[in-house]
């Protein structure tokens, strides 16, 4: 050797030496049985190590000898947290697992070792999430999916079924946990939670006689059609919105039904109740849903965050559309937005913006029909589209109705119901204004009622705002302007604007411009009733503080 030294060690006096001997003899403990020692003796070897090996030393060898020395020092971490598992030591492992990963984020034998730490510990929503994590590493990262021990793995957890073997530690050589091998046909069946081996198909019929409507289908089937997970483009969410009555449940299942065949793995439903007098809070439609999704009662998360985890978790790969009907909010709506190659469709009064903003939701606004599909509609539902003589009746009905298809389908049932009823009567009893929201609602039906409808809007409103929406029905003003109104009122433009536009959102007042509005003749009706209630209201409360019992009045007599 020129121009350098030697210096010659016994091996004992070098680390590296060291680890290389500890890591072969922890290895012949675990073949000879005694896990125990050889969980030791691993622990000693990693114990030997301070930083990276031969750091700032430059040249092949060295460069060499450090990649050589770092794969036996993660090829030992990963036995020993293996060890950590069995002994009943997830918690720590799981924070050492992290780390590791944090310093070799492709080494799937970690994230598998840390989704097992997480599954020991009761957290399965985190171990579906570490998973998630690795997935989209992996993707991101080589173009690859997880290989078939991750795999399996994540199929074990989702059923409950992960190998009782886990629980041993074998051979440092067998790399960790007994060998999670591809399950067999039958094992991958029972991988699956026994409800969603069967298509789900939570869908309710679709409307009868569906008309109109062609534009938003063709621009949401366009979209459809142009969603291709596998390539990168996302399946859409859609956002459809309107004023009550409006059909947006109509229009969303109709899309649903007719697209069904796109998700192989079925479809979900859940009605959010956003109008009725209690809306569904997530946490209770989380555990509808994954109960659909096979999830045992008793397996559910505890909180919002791990149900949707483990939601989100078990949507990830599926072929799937989830109906979410009648939202609130974007509080309500969010824990149930899917990941992946799922489809979300969302129905709701108000529009629902934050949809658009986070997750680049296509937002569809609904309008009523116009009249051609309006007549349309009511003929189809009375069989007699040939009834030209009856043209006049017809129109003037859908027109009376607000060319709404839920005042439509009322009036269809109540002239089907009646042999002596005829278009021309019925219009003439809907002419009179306070007749026609009493006429307008199917007896029983909550749900069939156009004033039901728009009395889940108001009664969604705060004070003022119901107090402006009565006043606006008594001001006799065609066309509501922001500025026209504040000057009657006497305040100023920002004091009305946005409950205007609140009003505008819940569909109880319609858009016509830039701070123009103006009532329909239904909403303007019903408004007038809530303005004559709270009129009557007022003067009841006024009458009861007015008046005061006489002395002694009330009082028994006596004597």
């Amino acid at each position: 050797m020129t121009g350098g030294y030697e210096l010659r060690l016994p091996l004992e006096s070098v680390d590296a030496a060291q680890f290389v001997q500890q890591c072969a003899e922890a290895r012949t403990l675990a073949v000879e049985g005694r896990s125990d020692a050889a969980f030791a003796k691993l622990g000693k070897a990693l114990g030997l190590w301070r930083g990276d090996a031969l750091a700032g030393v430059p040249g092949p060898f060295a460069a060499m000898e450090r990649s050589r020395l770092r794969e036996l020092r993660f090829s030992a971490a990963e036995d020993w947290i293996a060890g950590m598992i069995a002994a009943g030591r997830s918690e720590e492992a799981i924070v050492v697992t992290s780390e590791a990963i944090a310093q070799e984020p492709l080494r799937e034998k970690l994230r598998c070792l840390l989704m097992l730490a997480l599954y020991r510990c009761g957290r399965q929503a985190h171990a579906l999430q570490a998973y998630g994590e690795a997935r989209s590493y992996l993707r991101d990262e080589l173009g690859i999916e997880p290989g078939p021990e991750l795999q399996a793995l994540h199929a074990r957890i989702l059923a409950g079924t992960v190998d009782d073997g886990v629980s041993r530690w074998s051979a440092p050589s067998s790399g960790g946990p007994a060998p999670l091998q591809a399950p067999s046909p039958a094992e991958s069946d029972r991988a699956v939670p026994p409800r969603t081996r069967l298509s789900l198909r939570q869908l309710p019929s679709r409307a009868h006689m569906f008309v109109g409507r062609d534009a938003e289908l063709e621009q949401l089937r366009a979209l459809l059609g142009q969603a291709h997970p596998a390539r990168g483009r996302a399946t859409p969410i859609f956002a459809i919105d309107g004023p009550p009555g409006v059909g947006k449940s109509a229009l969303a299942l109709e899309l649903a039904h007719e697209s069904s065949a796109r998700f192989r793995d079925g479809q979900l439903y859940a009605d959010l109740g956003g109008t009725s007098d209690r809306p569904h809070p997530p946490f209770d439609t989380l555990g509808r849903l994954l109960e659909s999704l096979g999830v045992g009662r008793a397996d559910l998360p505890v909180d919002v965050e791990g149900r949707a985890t483990l939601y989100r978790s078990l949507l990830h790969e599926k072929q799937m559309l989830i109906l979410l009907d009648d939202a609130v909010d974007m509080e309500q709506i969010r824990p149930l937005v899917p990941q992946g190659s799922a489809c979300l469709i969302v129905t709701s009064r108000r529009p629902q913006r934050g949809l658009v903003a986070r997750y680049g939701a296509h937002r569809v606004g609904l309008k009523p029909l116009g009249p051609g599909s309006a007549a349309e509609l009511l003929a189809k539902l009375l069989g007699s589209e040939g009834e030209m003589n009856r043209e006049a009746a017809v129109h003037r009905l859908v027109e009376l109705c607000g060319y709404l298809p839920l005042g439509i389908r009322i009036t269809a049932a109540a002239l089907l119901e009646d042999p002596y009823a005829s278009p021309e009567r019925l219009a003439a009893l809907y002419e009179d204004p306070v007749a026609r929201l009493d006429l307008l609602t199917v007896a029983g039906d909550d749900g069939m009622s156009v004033r039901a409808a728009l009395t889940a809007s108001y009664r969604s409103l705060s004070t003022e705002p119901a107090h402006l929406f009565c006043l606006l029905s008594r001001v006799g003003l065609e066309v509501i302007s922001v500025p026209e109104f504040s000057q009657l009122l006497g305040v100023h433009r920002s004091s009305v604007t946005a409950p205007l536009e609140l009003l505008a959102d819940l569909g109880l007042l319609e858009r016509i411009g830039s701070g123009m509005y103006r009532f329909d003749d239904l909403t303007r009706i019903f408004a007038s009733e809530c303005a004559e209630d709270a009129w009557v209201s007022r003067q009841l409360s006024t009458l009861s503080r007015s008046v005061r019992p006489a002395p002694g009045e009330g009082e028994a007599r006596t004597g």
